[in-house]
């Protein structure tokens, strides 16, 4: 299909990931390379309402394939979700003959996206950056594989000093209300267990199973703590756990935002710089509001509103590994 597109803008949203300024870079560049003008868009849709918008070259662009964090800025607009934000960002695009969008960035941006085409008729291609890998829609968002590289790098370290020790840690990693990256890090560290806010476990389960493995002459435990496990965080955890078994030497870890940052891996590299492309060829071909994404190792388009409603499950395959392993 034809489409008169000849200016695109490309904006990062929400949190930020390791492998934005990879996809940033592959959206510039492919745009180039189909004769388009492409702008980009600072700090997500609060640069959009304020005018913070400049033209990119493929020079813009280089050098960043292998930097964290992202060259455009991330933001969270409150104001675009008021009639009044969303006019003013109209005005900007308008002033800039800006005429599609690549939004990359999480369910947040891509609801944005769709309130926004309620009222102005521009076409967005979504791209899933977030380390959560909780969009329905693609085998692995860009900034999750470096993400849990990064959180299974320091909880190698943190189990050193456990087994110096003899202690109990509980180390918390972030994935919001999604477990993901608790249990790829569980099962790679070889956690004793993972609580994740997906499977449902009890402290009384925990502690069983904690002196199930102090039975069996266990020097040290690791506990991976989803920040959004219903139990709480990883604090909250081990003071429930020491309220009844209070001869633990117990400690605990909060990861934190480390995960976000760090050059991202080469698969996070290799996965938004195929998806940049993809996106620009969507637009070409007339495509709006969809989010592009691998699945399968294709790439595929998935609507808006079923990437951000359906949600990625737990693989219980993953689950009874974890716990086979945990013996």
């Amino acid at each position: 299909m034809k489409t008169s597109i000849k200016n695109i803008g490309v904006f990062t949203s929400g949190g930020d990931s390791p492998g934005m300024n990879a996809a940033i870079r592959a959206v510039v560049r492919a745009g180039i390379f189909n004769n388009l003008k492409v702008f980009g868009i600072h700090r997500g849709y609060e640069g959009m309402i304020d005018g913070e918008i400049e033209e990119m070259q493929s020079l813009s662009v280089s050098g960043i394939i292998h930097r964290g964090g992202t060259i455009l800025k991330t933001a969270r607009s409150k104001r675009f979700m008021t009639a009044e934000g969303m006019a003013m960002a109209n005005e900007q695009l308008i002033k800039h003959n800006i005429n599609a969008l690549v939004a990359i960035g999480g369910d947040g941006t891509f609801r944005g996206a769709l309130e926004f085409n309620k009222h102005y008729e521009i076409p967005f291609i979504g791209l899933p950056g977030t380390i959560d890998n909780d969009l329905y829609g693609t085998d692995f968002t860009i900034g999750y594989d470096t993400a849990i590289n990064t959180a299974m790098e320091a909880i190698d370290k943190i189990r050193d000093t456990a087994d110096a020790h003899n202690r109990l840690f509980f180390v918390e990693v972030m994935g919001r209300d999604a477990g993901f990256i608790a249990l790829r890090c569980g099962l790679a560290t070889g956690a004793e267990a993972i609580l994740l806010p997906e499977v449902a476990m009890s402290i009384e389960q925990l502690i069983e199973k904690l002196e199930s493995g102090w039975k069996r002459k266990k020097s040290s435990s690791i506990v991976i703590v989803s920040e959004g496990e219903e139990e709480g965080g990883a604090l909250e955890v081990a003071k429930k756990v020491k309220e009844k078994f209070n001869e633990y030497d117990t400690r605990v870890s909060i990861i934190g935002h480390i995960q976000r940052g760090g050059n991202p891996t080469c698969m996070d590299r290799v996965l938004a710089s195929r998806l940049g492309v993809a996106a620009v060829e969507a637009l070409l071909a007339g495509k709006k509001n969809v989010m592009a994404g691998v699945m399968h190792r294709d790439v595929v388009y998935t609507p808006f509103e079923k990437a951000t409603k359906h949600h990625m499950e737990i693989s219980p395959y993953l689950t009874e590994l974890a716990d086979i392993l945990a013996i």
